[in-house]
């Protein structure tokens, strides 16, 4: 019997080898497929202007900008954690229960332009410049946040921002792909 045993042995050897080699290419495959999803996941995001913490705009109401004073220039409302909406993986802060849902309705109107980066920045090539939500103007009916106070008053120098605005689109499109 230990003969017919040992001459199965080496047979019973390689198809468990095989079945282990079976098992570890058929997780070696799934583990690359889930990192190739998660990767693809963030390359295909659009950049957005948060914290570390993922707030942004530094906490403000990106509703709340479109009825605030423009003369004299208000400031920015501050957001409470308690309406807080996810919108392309960053929290957005609201100052009323009704804002939040305003912007949870129709995030595109309430957004600001290049997603809360310098509108000023990409105008000049200056490439992705975050912005803490204190700066900012509305254009139309579109809000556009800066950087700096010199770059919002370099966009209200001009009687027509349609250039600066293309510039800045053409770099936010190179950017943000």
């Amino acid at each position: 019997m230990n003969q017919l045993n040992s001459h199965k042995s080496p047979v019973v050897a390689q198809q468990l080898f095989a079945n282990r080699w079976l098992v570890y290419t058929v997780f070696a495959l799934i583990v690359s497929m889930m990192s190739i999803a998660a990767i693809s996941d963030v390359v295909a995001a659009e950049p957005v202007s948060k914290s570390r913490r993922g707030v942004m705009i530094g906490g403000h109401d990106s509703v709340a900008y479109h009825t605030l004073s423009r003369e004299p220039h208000a400031k920015a409302a501050a957001g409470k954690k308690t309406w807080v909406v996810e919108y392309l993986g960053a929290k957005w802060r609201f100052a009323s229960k009704e804002n939040a849902d305003l912007f949870e309705a129709n995030p595109e109107k309430y957004k600001p332009a290049y997603n809360g980066h310098c509108a000023n920045a990409l105008s000049l090539g200056k490439g992705l410049l975050k912005t803490n939500g204190k700066v900012w103007e509305i254009f139309g009916d579109q809000l556009f946040l800066f950087y700096a106070e010199k770059g919002r008053k370099r966009w209200l120098s001009v009687d027509d921002i349609t250039d600066f605005k293309a510039v800045a689109d053409a770099e936010w499109a190179k950017l943000s792909q």
